[in-house]
């Protein structure tokens, strides 16, 4: 059991990061986070690794304990510059993949197998090989919430942020745009490209309703909404702004709306509500299960044990690898 020395010395250390989120971490469980956050950034330096949080990431995760944050893309810029030897990755399975394939040589550590995504799910290698069958010669591009299997069959990734520009640079009349039927529905309206879909969707974002949305406004005048390009076109339709959940960020540190309300994951408001005080946030609360499998406890679990680690086939991860590369080539 902890001394009451013990808590105090800990809370001490990590008390200029409760400043940071006070405004969306009551301060009852901060004694709780403390401990753990405390623990993990002195394991961090002794493992000399690196935590990379994605924006869905809880706000004692995302910025208390991370070393990088930010959107799929953002993380997976930044891995490639990591010199650390070690790389936890505090979001999905897909983007654990994602960190090992620019980092072949480094430990890459997921802190829970079980942080899936069903945009991932919904799709397989095989899925691909046989869309090529029925459109040959039609490049395929991937959002990057897939496997490395399925990278791997597939010409280029693409995040949210940067789909338009990734399907505008093949140069070609038609493009096979996997898993997410909305993203690829929003992308279609950016382009002349014609886009054949995949019918995947994200688990928290099709929860989001356009009713949803009018109730929402009926009850906080002057409201602005956001919302991420995984909703219902119907949805995106009723927003005041689409993007990914980085221009989405952006959007409300730039603009400053008195309320927003952004139509994505939960956690996600948290985490730019800590930094953006002056803006009232109006929260729908639709979380992430797979998200929320990683906590501080597997956080520091991992980095001692330097388990679950990452290991992706060779045969696939090199072609899986140039479909990435082929997108951070592009920019966006």
């Amino acid at each position: 059991m902890i001394s009451n020395q013990e808590l105090a010395q800990d809370l001490a250390k990590v008390a200029p990061l409760y400043e940071r989120v006070k405004s969306v971490i009551p301060d009852v469980e901060w004694p709780i986070h403390a401990r753990h956050i405390a623990a993990i950034n002195d394991l961090k330096k002794d493992r000399n690794a690196v935590i990379l949080a994605h924006n869905y990431q809880t706000p004692e995760i995302f910025h208390c304990v991370a070393d990088i944050t930010g959107d799929s893309l953002a993380l997976a810029r930044r891995a490639v510059e990591t010199d650390a030897d070690v790389i936890v990755l505090a979001g999905v399975h897909f983007m654990a993949e994602t960190a090992k394939l620019l980092n072949p040589d480094k430990t890459v550590l997921i802190p829970d197998e079980r942080a899936g995504c069903s945009l991932a799910e919904s799709i397989t290698a095989d899925d691909v090989r046989q869309l090529r069958q029925r459109y040959p010669g039609v490049p395929v591009v991937t959002y990057v919430n897939t496997s490395a299997a399925v990278k791997a069959e597939c010409d280029i990734c693409c995040t949210s942020g940067n789909a338009v520009e990734v399907v505008e640079s093949l140069g070609t009349d038609r493009v096979i745009f996997v898993p997410d039927e909305y993203l690829a529905s929003y992308v279609a309206e950016q382009t002349d490209v014609e886009i054949i879909p995949w019918q995947g969707h994200c688990e928290v974002h099709e929860r989001f309703t356009v009713g949803e949305l009018e109730d929402f406004r009926k009850g906080h005048e002057g409201l602005t909404i956001i919302a991420h390009p995984e909703c219902p076109p119907d949805v995106l339709d009723a927003a005041d702004f689409v993007g990914s959940t980085a221009q989405m960020q952006n959007f409300v540190v730039t603009e400053r709306p008195p309320k927003v309300l952004m139509v994505t994951e939960c956690s996600m408001s948290d985490n730019v509500a800590a930094d953006v005080t002056d803006v009232e946030f109006i929260r729908p609360c639709n979380l992430c299960p797979h998200m929320k499998r990683i906590t501080l406890a597997n956080i520091y679990e991992s980095l001692q044990t330097l388990e679950p680690r990452v290991e992706i086939d060779p045969l696939v991860a090199g072609r899986a690898r140039e479909a990435v590369e082929r997108m951070l080539a592009i920019g966006g």
